[in-house]
């Protein structure tokens, strides 16, 4: 799958194990979790593969977030997210997003950050 970022700062936490460290406050544990499952991400063939892994979590937002997707960076003990949107081969946002009927075609997403919603 492709992978896109809504800013630099999240794709070097994403891609750099420093980075990585540093977002997590030096535990290293998350930060090589955080590179496993973007490489995973970047194996999928299509945004399905990564539903079908339980271990991830995948599962939709609500609020503010609507229409974005998440999985944790290890465990849902551990409060760490990737944040998520699927796009299509154009890499514009679906409207409506419906997963059920469009996760076996996403084969682009865009992460928008990584961070702690579970406080």
């Amino acid at each position: 799958m492709k992978i896109l970022y809504s800013d630099d700062k999240t794709q070097k936490q994403c891609s750099n194990l420093k980075e990585a460290l540093k977002l997590f406050g030096g535990d290293k544990r998350l930060a090589i979790s955080l590179l496993t499952r973007i490489n995973a991400l970047e194996q999928a063939e299509v945004l399905k593969d990564i539903i079908m892994t339980p271990t991830f979590r995948f599962h939709n937002l609500k609020g503010n977030w609507k229409g974005f997707f998440a999985i944790d960076v290890k465990t849902i003990k551990d409060k760490w997210r990737i944040i998520l949107l699927p796009l299509d081969e154009r890499e514009n946002k679906y409207n409506p997003c419906n997963i059920d009927e469009i996760a076996t075609s996403v084969r682009i997403v865009e992460i928008q950050e990584v961070s702690p919603h579970y406080e």
